[in-house]
Formats: C-alpha cells, structure tokens, sequence
C-alpha cells in the first residue's frame, strides 16, 4: 500500500529491507507506544505528511498504517482534526495513574501529555535504547557502584545471623540497627527524631503512600507543590484526593496561594520537597519555611516533606521538620537516588502521636519490610561509607552540572531555574510533548513539561538529568530536530 514510493534514509529505524513492510513497522511503533503510555490517551498523532517527514515514508505508507491502528482500536480519527489515541484503549490498565487532573478547576477536561509518569518509568526499567537517557530520575549504573554494598550483604547474611531474623517476621516498624542509624543520620540535619519516631518502608514513594492513607480519605483536599513530580499527582489521585496545586517559587511554595486554598478548601495535608525541588532544583529559604509552618499551625495541616535529594544537598539546607522539630511535619525519604534503586529501602521520620498509626498502615500493606537490606544498609551508615559515597557523587555531578549546561545552551536552551542538584528545569522553545516522541525516534526518552503539573497542558519546558546529559551527540540530535521546529526538515 504506497511502500515502494518511501526514501531509503531511514534514520527513524524504519527498514525498507526488513521482513516487514514499513506500513507494518509503522504501526507497530505507534502500536507499542501506545499500549507502553509513551503516548496516552488523547494524545494526537503526527498529521499524515508530518509523520511522513519524519519517518522518511510516503504519505500513503502513513495512510495506511493508521488505517491499521483504526482497525485495531489504538486511535479515532476527528474530522478536520487527525488522528488521536483513542481513551478505552487502555481500559484494562490503571487509567488513574495516567488521568492526572486539576481536580480544583475541573471545569473543564485536561489535556494529555505523549508522554506520562509510569511510562517514564517503564523506560527507566526496561530501557528505551543503550544511550544515556536525560528524562531518567536516577544516577546511571556506573555511578552507584560500589564495593562496600556486596560487603554490607556479606556481612549480615551468614547463615546464623540469617536464621535469627530470615526465618521470623521482623520488626514491625523496621529494623531497629537501621533505625538508631537513621535517628543518629538525621541528627545531622537537625531534625530530631528518635528510633521509635521512624518506621521503615519500601522506598520513600511507599513513605509517601504510607502517610496518605493514614492521614487522609477519599475526598480531601491536599495541597501539592507545581510544577511536581507527576507519579505524586498520580498517587493522590488514584487515592480519591482533590489536589490543590501551590506554585513553586525560588525560595519555596508560593504562600499566597496557600492562605487562600487554607481558606476555601480546609486541605489536611500539604507535600512539599524542601531541598533540590524535582524538576526545578529549588531550595527551601528559612523565611519561607516559616511562613508554611506558621500557615499550617493557623489552619491545621499536616506537612509531609519529600527529602528524597538530602544526600546531594548539604545538611545545612533548610528543612521543615527540623524547624518544625516533627510536631505537624512528617519527614520522608529514602536510599534510591544515591546508593541501590532496588533495594528500595525507605522511611518516614513522624510525631510520636502519628507513629503506631503509621506503623499499622504499613503493617496492612507489607506486614514488615526484608531485614536483610535494612541492615545491610545500617552498617553502610555506620561505617561512614554511606557519608564517603555520597560525596565522591556530589563531586562528580558537580562537574557533569557544568559539561551539561554548557551543552544545553549551545544547544538553544535557557535555564527556568538556575541549575543545582540532579535536575535541569530547561527553556527548549519548543513543544516538548512533540519533542519528545520525536526523540524517542532516535532513542532518547525526555521528560517533558506537562508531566509535572497537575492540569496537563503544553509546555516548551523539560526536566533534564544532570548526570545523563553530557553526551554532546544527544544534543546534537536534540538541536537537530528543534531547530527543524519539529517540521520533520
């Protein structure tokens, strides 16, 4: 159907020689973002000729394999309109972590973004290719590795140590070693909280959750900070939360807005990430800080702070909790970001009123979290070599912060918010909704804008990973194709 008219330059990895037809491996490609939620529901495909640019196909190469999505369901087209993603196409998935609404103003539908949270972390999982990919939320691989993590293991699984806790339900609350570590760890950083103050969990995202369903129903309002991480909207959400979106300044949320959503919503809990703000890399002024906790003892809220970033921020940055001293703050975090994504060892830091309620949420979900990691990983703090690594990290992302700057704006971009920590909050001037499924043509997933706020709207901004985007030939390719204003030229 129209194959033999396509160029032969397929530099989007179509294949004219390949056992299958391009039409074919047209829409298998859509296909597969599809039902990957690298393009979500209502999402407007390519127009025919744009698509046809480029892909390198003929017009009718495109005709055909959208007839072929029709066919199988994926899309609809809109008269006048074109072709989109059609919304029960993924009816058998967990809708509600893609349908991320700004449940204030709901006046009207939100828009959908390409490309959304799970799906950014499908690609985290499986790999969208073997390039470095600058939409990933984690360090590369070769920069966690470490020799004192197989130590830590070895040290704690032999085999009379493992009976003593592998063969028995451990702790409710988590691993008191780890605990004491964690009580001591947080010392530093001037947020005081006992052993029996912290319960353990699965990942700091599980921290999160664990606060949630204990201090909320479906229904309530919680104030979250925007532009945020989307996975957060999400999870509230799916929870039957309304989400009330407070801007994010320079020197924190914006309080203004806070007082007036205090005012009409009476919200239970607000979310914020103090240090190193995810995307914008944002840190928490003391001033600021005051105001939010002033806000929260006029009007009763709990603050539950994302300290996700503590390791690469230094300890004197300013914390809720540690002004607060855990009396209406909840502190969460975890070990993800600088030591071992998959050990997936977390925990919240609570008032001691709050505690045993946190506990038995925890203890509905997971009953206890593995003791083996969780002491494993109290010797790595103990030993110092938690403290050692996180250093010899910061150092280089330090140097990958600059080498990345220098390349962006070479590239064309402007910086939202000046560049520190692990993120980028990045100007592109173009679409990043369409940016990026042309990227991902070329083997690169972005994080475009619209997945960090609330009511999903288009947005020329992109999240960036500091540690990821030193490639110049990313951002050769990047400028290649904005500069093409996406026109496929």
């Amino acid at each position: 159907m129209g194959d033999g008219h396509d160029t032969s330059a397929m530099n989007a990895g179509l294949l004219k020689t390949a056992a299958q037809s391009l039409t074919l491996q047209l829409s298998s490609r859509f296909s597969e973002r599809i039902r990957t939620r690298l393009l979500a529901p209502g999402s407007r495909l390519p127009s025919v000729r744009q698509c046809a640019q480029q892909q390198g196909v003929s017009p009718s190469t495109v005709v055909a394999a959208y007839d072929q999505l029709l066919a199988q369901g994926l899309v609809e087209a809109r008269r006048n309109r074109g072709f989109y993603v059609r919304e029960v196409a993924l009816a058998h998935v967990n809708i509600a972590s893609t349908a991320i609404k700004h449940i204030v103003t709901n006046e009207h539908k939100p828009s959908r973004a390409p490309v959304n949270a799970t799906a950014l972390i499908r690609g985290m999982f499986q790999g969208v290719s073997g390039k470095p990919q600058p939409g990933m939320g984690i360090f590369p691989p070769e920069w966690l590795e470490t020799a004192f993590m197989a130590t830590a293991v070895r040290r704690v699984s032999g085999a009379a140590a493992l009976k003593d806790f592998s063969l028995q339900y451990g702790e409710p609350a988590g691993d008191h070693g780890l605990r004491q570590a964690l009580s001591k760890k947080l010392a530093d950083l001037n947020v005081p909280a006992s052993p029996q103050q912290i319960v353990t969990t699965v990942g700091a995202t599980h921290g999160l959750d664990i606060v949630s369903r204990t201090l909320l129903r479906a229904g309530d309002y919680v104030m979250v900070e925007e532009p945020g991480w989307a996975i957060e909207f999400a999870r509230l959400e799916a929870l039957g939360m309304r989400i009330l979106p407070v801007p994010r300044r320079a020197d924190g949320p914006d309080v203004a807005t806070m007082a007036r959503y205090c005012e009409a919503y009476g919200p239970k809990l607000f979310v914020s990430v103090s240090v190193f703000h995810n995307p914008t890399g944002y840190c928490l002024s003391p001033g600021s800080a005051h105001r939010v906790l002033q806000l929260a003892n006029a009007h009763n809220f709990h603050i539950v702070e994302d300290d996700t970033y503590s390791h690469l921020a230094p300890d004197h940055a300013t914390r809720l909790c540690a002004l607060d001293g855990l009396q209406r703050t909840i502190y969460a975090s975890g070990f993800a970001k600088i030591l071992a994504p998959n050990w997936r060892v977390g925990y919240v830091a609570a008032p001691t009123n709050l505690v045993e309620r946190l506990t038995d949420t925890k203890l509905l979900a997971t009953l206890t979290t593995p003791a083996l990691l969780e002491k494993a990983l109290a010797w790595c703090i103990d030993q110092g070599q938690l403290r050692r690594h996180a250093q010899r990290i910061r150092t280089r992302l330090d140097q990958a912060r600059a080498r990345s700057v220098k390349l962006a704006t070479e590239a064309g971009c402007t910086f939202a918010a000046e560049p520190a920590g692990l993120f980028g909050w990045v100007d592109t001037g173009v679409d990043t909704d369409e940016l990026s499924q042309r990227m991902l043509d070329k083997g690169y997933l972005l994080a475009p804008g619209a997945l960090f706020h609330a009511n999903r709207q288009p947005s020329t901004l992109m999240r960036i990973n500091f540690a990821t985007t030193q490639d110049a030939a990313f951002w050769q390719v990047f400028a290649a194709l904005r500069g093409g204003r996406l026109s496929g030229q």
